[in-house]
């Protein structure tokens, strides 16, 4: 999908409920391609200060189904995320090239192999990650919330509450850790792709409840026919994710973000999405 700018809002995705999807993409475009010219006999010190226009392009990826930080509505990528980083950037000398749609556990070895160049998708900042990659500063906090069936026999105030039960979380979030940390084996835990998919199974009555951010877990309330049990508190933070030593694009979007929170931009698209 090529990069564009988006007009859905959050009210008028709210027309579309249900049609928000995943649409994986069969094959991965390369990025920060090297400014290499085969077809003269120019010097390699010639070709390094030429500034090829491909130099500054990054390649953007991120997971839909995760509303209403992205989403994929009626063949549209739209979202908190994909409206942030293309503010972000703008207030960069870097452009932003075609968005890569992906699962969400998929984009950190994508990010790794050289496939995308930044990932935008609510990702947690956590120590583990930092191992293997970078981030910008945080652009935002959230604590994750329990959701379950609207008028189900599930009555839960605390996670202990939902020891013996079917929960579910998104294969690689934050979620997914609070349930193995937190409850183990104690509950009989599914892993979904997406929690769009984990939504429906609730919805249904063939799961008890999902651990999932809590931004998330309000959207979904609002539009769906679950409803937040309880938060948990841990404060964590959402950064955009970059390969370790690419401090220029690290730096620049951390100053992208800081210019956007200035300029009020960031609260314009903060009400857009959650209304606050």
């Amino acid at each position: 999908m090529g990069y564009q700018k988006r007009t859905l809002d959050r009210r008028g995705y709210l027309q579309w409920t249900g049609a928000a999807g995943v649409a994986a993409t069969a094959g991965l475009a390369g990025c920060l391609e090297d400014a290499e010219n085969g077809d003269d006999d120019s010097s390699a010190d010639d070709d390094a200060g030429a500034g090829d226009e491909d130099d500054n392009v990054i390649v953007p990826g991120t997971a839909p189904g995760f509303e209403p930080f992205q989403m994929n509505v009626d063949g549209e990528l739209v979202g908190f995320d994909i409206d942030l980083l293309e503010a972000v950037v703008a207030e960069t000398d870097y452009e932003l090239g075609d968005w890569e749609e992906l699962e969400f556990d998929s984009l950190q070895p994508a990010l790794e192999n050289g496939n995308i160049d930044v990932i935008a998708a609510a990702m947690t900042i956590t120590e583990e990650r930092q191992e293997s990659i970078a981030f910008s500063e945080p652009y935002y906090s959230a604590d994750q919330s329990v959701l379950v069936q609207t008028g189900g026999d599930v009555q839960a105030e605390e996670l202990e509450d939902l020891e013996g039960l079917e929960v579910g979380a998104q294969s690689g979030t934050t979620g997914e850790g609070i349930v193995d940390e937190e409850l183990g084996d104690a509950v009989d835990y599914t892993s979904y792709d997406n929690y769009v998919l984990a939504v429906e199974e609730l919805e249904r009555g063939t799961l008890d409840a999902i651990v999932i951010d809590e931004p998330v877990g309000d959207s979904f309330a609002g539009d769906r026919d679950v409803e937040v049990a309880f938060t948990f508190e841990t404060g964590e933070e959402y950064g955009f994710a970059i390969r370790q030593g690419e401090e220029e694009i690290q730096d620049a979007l951390s100053e992208g973000i800081e210019a956007v929170e200035e300029s009020g931009e960031y609260d314009e698209i903060t009400q857009e999405w959650f209304g606050e």
